[in-house]
């Protein structure tokens, strides 16, 4: 199984320390997320039905029509793959991993690249998958450069797939205004940014031929009425998205600064996550999580990620675990 970050019980089996006395900081999910107020039993007696106004909210929160809901991103990043001949995929080789292995399970090529290289391969492949911006390294791609590739890619009935998994809190930065140009696809979910990870709850948008072949090959009643309820009030909720908006900067910020005066150098991250490369990853996230603090560590690259703590008393408590890093 590929690793992810939430892996929470695991860690607290292999330690002394109960569950109940962890801080997460392993996912990038916003840990201030949507308040979800209390769901109405009639909600969870119904089974889904499509005319409940999510589409409508969805098409207005993202301003693009051709979508189509799936159960959390990682049903289309399953599917998509289904719905070609053999290809030649290129994806970072740092990267959300999920990618990388539904295309190889469906029987595809995947050239792993790095950023530097991407443009100068591009001629060599027939999709390319980028998540912008990238987790964990936060590298983002301009929507300048991202439609050249896209455009180039379509001239030979190539696909671009773009994850925007965390771009919400820099909506100015989305290919969704280019959704229906040939090739292009973008996924999105209320997982980060709205901090839902547990509805499973994600849009695919593209052409209408494609999102008709994913909707053949969805189950009945994939996204769960209870998700389709959390989701539309969550997209409809214009003043919670412009608060956090606002907020999010000052908070990575302020982790940025934290980590930089405990001597962990930032080589990347976005609004929800900060991401340091160094040799001794695997021994900085034993470190902290002998003091019950729990970060992302990536071992292909040697590197760690930290997600944002939700209130001022872990905020204390992150310090006080880097500060002691070292001692001892």
């Amino acid at each position: 199984m590929l690793e992810h970050g939430g892996n929470l019980r695991q860690a607290a089996k292999n330690s002394s320390i109960p569950l109940n006395q962890w801080l997460d900081l392993s996912t990038g999910v916003n840990p201030n997320g949507w308040p979800v107020p209390e769901v109405p039993s009639r909600v969870w007696q119904r089974l889904p039905e499509i005319n409940d106004g999510l589409e409508q909210a969805a098409r207005d929160y993202y301003g693009c029509d051709l979508l189509l809901p799936v159960a959390g991103s990682q049903a289309a990043i399953t599917r998509l793959p289904q719905l070609r001949d053999r290809s030649r995929v290129g994806l970072l080789a740092l990267s959300y991993n999920e990618h990388a292995a539904a295309w190889q399970r469906a029987g595809h090529e995947v050239v792993l690249l790095q950023a530097e290289t991407v443009a100068e391969q591009l001629q060599t492949l027939d999709v390319l998958l980028l998540v912008n911006p990238n987790n964990p390294t936060g590298t983002y791609w301009s929507v300048s450069q991202l439609r050249d590739f896209s455009q180039q890619l379509a001239k030979r009935g190539g696909w671009l797939i773009v994850d925007e998994a965390f771009i919400d809190a820099t909506p100015e930065q989305s290919m969704l205004p280019f959704v229906g140009e040939p090739g292009l696809i973008v996924l999105r979910s209320l997982g980060k940014f709205f901090g839902l990870a547990g509805v499973r709850l994600g849009f695919v948008f593209a052409w209408r031929a494609l999102l008709a072949e994913l909707d053949e090959l969805a189950n009945p009643w994939e996204v769960n009425h209870v998700a389709r309820y959390v989701g539309r009030m969550a997209l409809m909720d214009d003043a919670w998205q412009r608060q956090t908006r606002r907020e999010l900067p000052k908070q990575v910020y302020r982790l940025a600064q934290l980590l930089d005066e405990s001597g962990l150098s930032v080589s990347g991250g976005c609004a929800l996550f900060q991401w340091c490369e160094r040799a001794d990853a695997e021994s900085l996230q034993q470190q902290l999580a002998q003091q019950g603090v729990w970060v992302r560590l990536f071992r292909q690259q040697p590197s760690v990620r930290f997600g944002l703590p939700a209130d001022e008393d872990q905020w204390q408590r992150l310090q006080i675990a880097l500060r002691s890093l070292g001692r001892g």
